[in-house]
């Protein structure tokens, strides 16, 4: 009985995607390790051992809970941004636009709260909105114009960085000899999110706030809105063939824009759960955010499932982070963004993965059938 269970384990579906993550991520770590040992043999050991351990890396149980809560911290707009592809992904629409929308989430929420001093709540909901009325333009342009969300997209997020340079770029909400953004502790304390007790969890970090269980939250929430009703099940339609949703009575221009909507929402989000712990600053910068494009490789990594961009989006931030604590001496500590950037790199094999491994698990699935036979058919004769 044990055996015919392990059995219907490796033929399931789900233990095959996590099997292909992992993969994933062992390649990236084994390429990181091998760069490692090519820089400096002696010392890769411990490198790799640092980066893997990041929090554990400190004795201090105090110091271990603290940067524990500051990895799940910056791992929150990762995951959300995780999501927001996924949606439109799912939906079948490619939104390559959420680095813009995550700019506009930035710029809003920003100026909310350094310039009109709103209360977080409102900071958040507005930031949202706008994120979700800037996707909307990639969205009306696929419905109405035929114009391809990737190509769509790409130019809103040049727009969208320009647009929020442009407007932080004031001495109001801006250090311009700096060139950025003030502390929103400090300026407008009441636009800050709370942090509801959890921070004392994590040895009195105050940048644990409220976007932790709201992230996990989220996450469940698209999950069963995909699966479990009925406008999931109109979406998912409408990505699949667009002509066949409309021939079925759906609407599917609507429903388009719709998903273009709630995916520059939740890009929105994770920008404003971001910044409004104050953990960091806006800077002025040249390039568009990459947290948008790291998403794309969250929702594969995450096998397309909100629930494993959970555990996706907090491993990809987990190494990023470990690589802060690499002795600087012998490695740059980018060495960690390096890894993460071959784990990236190795989502776009990760349909190959799981297809080998399906092969293999049905092949040898196959052989044992055959084995089990040739008795059976001894006694038979």
């Amino acid at each position: 009985m044990s055996n015919n269970k392990f059995k219907s384990v490796l033929a399931s579906d789900t233990f095959r995607s996590i099997a292909s993550a992992v993969i994933c991520a062992l390649v990236g770590i084994i390429v990181g390790f091998i760069i490692l040992l090519i820089i400096n043999a002696e010392h890769a050991p411990k490198a790799i051992s640092v980066i893997l351990k990041n929090f554990m890396y400190y004795r201090n149980n105090g110091k271990k809970l603290y940067y524990l809560g500051q990895t799940l911290v910056k791992a929150v707009p990762l995951i959300l941004c995780g999501i927001a592809v996924l949606f439109a992904y799912k939906s079948g629409l490619f939104n390559i636009g959420v680095a813009g929308q995550y700019c506009i989430g930035i710029g809003i929420s920003l100026w909310c709260a350094l310039a009109w001093h709103l209360p977080w709540w409102l900071c958040l909901l507005l930031a949202v909105i706008c994120a979700a009325l800037w996707a909307s333009l990639a969205g009306l342009l696929k419905a109405f114009c035929n114009v391809n969300e990737v190509i769509a997209g790409i130019m809103l997020n040049w727009i969208s960085l320009y647009i929020v340079n442009v407007l932080m770029q004031n001495e109001v909400v801006m250090n311009v000899g700096k060139s950025e953004t003030f502390s929103i502790r400090q300026t407008s304390p009441g636009s800050v999110l709370p942090t509801l007790g959890l921070g004392k969890l994590f040895h009195d970090n105050e940048y644990v706030s409220i976007a932790i269980p709201l992230t996990i939250l989220v996450a469940i929430l698209i999950n069963i809105l995909l699966k479990k009703t009925v406008l999931g099940y109109e979406l998912r339609a409408t990505g699949l063939n667009k002509h066949a949703a409309k021939y079925a009575g759906m609407k599917d221009k609507k429903n388009l824009i719709l998903t273009m909507a709630v995916s520059g929402a939740i890009a929105g989000l994770a920008a404003a759960l971001f910044y409004l712990t104050d953990v960091q600053p806006w800077k002025t910068s040249s390039t568009v955010p990459a947290m948008g494009f790291n998403g794309i490789a969250v929702a594969f990594l995450g096998e397309l499932n909100p629930i494993g961009v959970i555990f996706s989006g907090y491993f990809i931030q987990h190494i990023t982070q470990g690589g802060s604590f690499i002795d600087t001496k012998y490695f740059n500590p980018q060495i960690a963004d390096l890894i993460s950037s071959i784990i990236i790199y190795s989502c776009a094999f990760m349909f190959l993965f799981k297809t080998q491994l399906s092969k293999l698990i049905d092949g040898r699935k196959k052989k044992s059938e055959k084995k089990q036979a040739v008795p059976a058919q001894g006694k038979g004769k």
